[in-house]
């Protein structure tokens, strides 16, 4: 049967792409931050967070993103709820326990690449489990070379987002990593995509939701997680990297510093924390001056 990857065109490509390199760019900056955490608890929460934007956005999100320009001629698909939730599960938990390998202690070759291993392994379960979502009246085929291809990129590409994690920490560095993250999760999606060819099969199950009921539901997600991230960047300062040419100094706005021996007039206002600012704080790390 006809299979198209790209049902309306750049559109869907274009969006899992500038998804993913999102979802990288952001989890990279909190692995940053991380690195910065004197403490285990702050790291730790700081790891998760990546593991949202990295796993939940930069990987799965992209995934149905790409998904939705997948068509069968003829067909109509739709999928399992349970299934697909299942999936962004296995993006998010399998990226947090390999940020949490690489995240403590001494970083180390042998460690982040048995990490990258089980992470891209997990990479391509989510893949594959999402894939299997989709109900439709036909038989999925898979084609066996194009599928340990897949797997591979998944390995490859996870090993070397980890290598990414706990090395880099400029603002531009950390922009062409994810950059180049985007197009290793996406090779990998598309390379298990054309693994896959379907058969007629009349008097198959097909219930499920149309996947354009998901779309509402992944960009409050997408959202969620920005302005989560956003927040918890504006709002945890006072690590190494708050200082002058520190990574928050070259990737957030910085207020004018004191002017020394103003006038009589100047007028020094201390910035008033919003409701709710402090808690973010204390979560993420020690405000500046403490």
């Amino acid at each position: 049967m006809q299979i198209h990857h790209f049902s309306f065109g750049a559109v869907t490509p274009t969006l899992s792409y500038t998804l993913s390199v999102l979802g990288s760019l952001l989890g990279l900056v909190c692995t940053a931050r991380a690195r910065a955490m004197p403490d285990s608890k702050h790291r730790s929460r700081w790891l998760l967070l990546a593991a949202w934007a990295i796993g939940g956005t930069g990987i799965w999100v992209m995934h149905f993103m790409a998904m939705l320009g997948f068509s069968v001629e003829g067909i109509t698909i739709r999928y399992d709820l349970a299934t697909t939730f299942a999936s962004w599960i296995t993006a998010i938990v399998v990226v947090s326990i390999g940020l949490f390998i690489v995240g403590f202690g001494r970083p180390h070759p042998v460690k982040i690449i048995l990490a990258g291993i089980f992470t891209g392994s997990g990479v391509a379960a989510m893949h594959y489990t999402g894939m299997a979502a989709m109900r439709m009246p036909a038989h999925v085929h898979y084609d066996r070379t194009l599928v340990i291809a897949s797997v591979v990129i998944a390995i490859v590409a996870s090993t070397v987002a980890l290598w990414f994690t706990v090395t880099l920490k400029r603002g531009w560095v950390l922009f062409v990593a994810a950059l180049v993250m985007g197009i290793a999760v996406n090779g990998m999606h598309f390379t298990g995509m054309f693994a896959m060819s379907v058969t007629p099969e009349p008097g198959a199950a097909t219930a499920g939701f149309m996947p354009i009921l998901f779309v509402a539901p992944i960009a409050l997600f997408v959202i969620i997680v920005f302005v989560a991230l956003l927040t918890a960047l504006i709002n945890r300062t006072g690590s190494s990297d708050d200082q002058p040419g520190g990574l928050t100094a070259r990737l957030l706005p910085q207020p004018y510093p004191a002017q020394s021996g103003a006038g009589p007039h100047s007028l020094s206002v201390p910035a008033q924390p919003g409701p709710g600012s402090s808690r973010i704080a204390g979560a993420f790390g020690p405000r500046p001056g403490r």
